[in-house]
């Protein structure tokens, strides 16, 4: 009869636990990941509704439990870990005998992901579970037409380029790298080449490959030559010492494939001309043929 109550004493006692293990059990807990500084724990200690809280890992890397005089490291620890850390302290300084502690990740603060530069949405996140480069760019909504070749993650101190054409457009697996939290991720703005002058459509051009920014190319880019485009155009382009520098360019040879075509340069001005002496001798043509026609009709007018 004794072991029959003793048996039955121990099935109460398993009954007031089971619901509190299955609660636990059932939260949603994020991905396992070491806790780090400012972290958001939420701490559950069963039949201790006085140690049950929510706390935030503290610019030491501990946290801090009422009726516990020291702080309990959480820094660089999973959350299993910390349970069985807060446990010991417990039992340590003789709170509880045998405590069951739950230790839940409710946010991460400690992994910081930054995307910025020419993307839609430049943005700052948390690394939690496994996030790669690819990752980071699609949380900030893919590049701009304005971005660059590479893309630059700074971590550690160093800065690593990534070339956006072999990440991307190769899909190379080598370059997606994984990312832990205190990546820096960079996609600065393509250099620009700018048109101006005889040309339909005069802007700022983004350079794209480096050498294949050519005359023909620009040309081609600002949508072709005006009429009475001088026969020579220039390239104003600043020397290391930031001097300026004027250089010719046989514009008319190169349309008409006589002088191989000129390469620009990030920053370069490339401008045409208006050939003045053409345009006044078709001005001159013009009036001339208008005056005959008027003449001949009767009529005298002069443009």
């Amino acid at each position: 009869m004794r072991y029959f109550l003793l048996f039955l004493s121990m099935v109460a006692a398993m009954a007031q636990v089971k619901p509190s293990l299955m609660e636990d059990a059932g939260r949603e807990n994020l991905p396992s990941q070491k806790l780090g500084v400012d972290d958001l724990i939420a701490v559950s200690v069963y039949d201790a509704p006085e140690l049950t809280r929510t706390l935030r890992v503290q610019e030491d890397g501990t946290i801090h439990l009422p009726l516990l005089k020291d702080g309990v490291k959480a820094a660089g620890m999973f959350a299993r870990q910390l349970e069985t850390s807060i446990a010991t302290a417990l039992k340590s300084g003789q709170i509880l005998v045998d405590p069951f502690v739950k230790v839940t990740v409710v946010e991460y603060h400690s992994r910081p992901i930054s995307v910025m530069g020419a993307v839609h949405k430049p943005v700052v996140f948390q690394s939690v579970g496994k996030v790669t480069l690819l990752d980071a760019l699609a949380r900030a909504e893919g590049l701009t037409n304005d971005a660059g070749t590479e893309v630059l993650i700074t971590r550690g101190g160093l800065v690593e380029r990534i070339s956006v054409k072999k990440l991307m457009k190769d899909a190379d697996p080598a370059l997606n790298y994984e990312l832990h939290g205190g990546e820096e991720i960079r996609v600065p703005e393509a250099g620009k080449i700018f048109v101006v002058g005889n040309v339909k459509r005069p802007g700022a051009f983004p350079v794209r490959d480096a050498g294949d920014n050519s005359v023909l190319r620009m040309i081609a880019l600002s949508e072709g030559l005006l009429p009475f485009a001088a026969k020579e155009a220039y390239i104003y382009r600043r020397d290391e010492n930031g001097t300026k520098q004027e250089i010719t360019v046989a514009l008319e040879k190169i349309m008409q494939r006589k002088s191989p075509d000129v390469i620009l340069e990030t920053d370069d001005l490339f401008y045409v001309p208006d050939n003045k002496t053409r345009r006044t001798t078709f001005t001159v043509i013009d009036r001339i043929t208008t005056f005959g026609a008027s003449t001949a009709s009767g009529l005298l007018i002069w443009h």
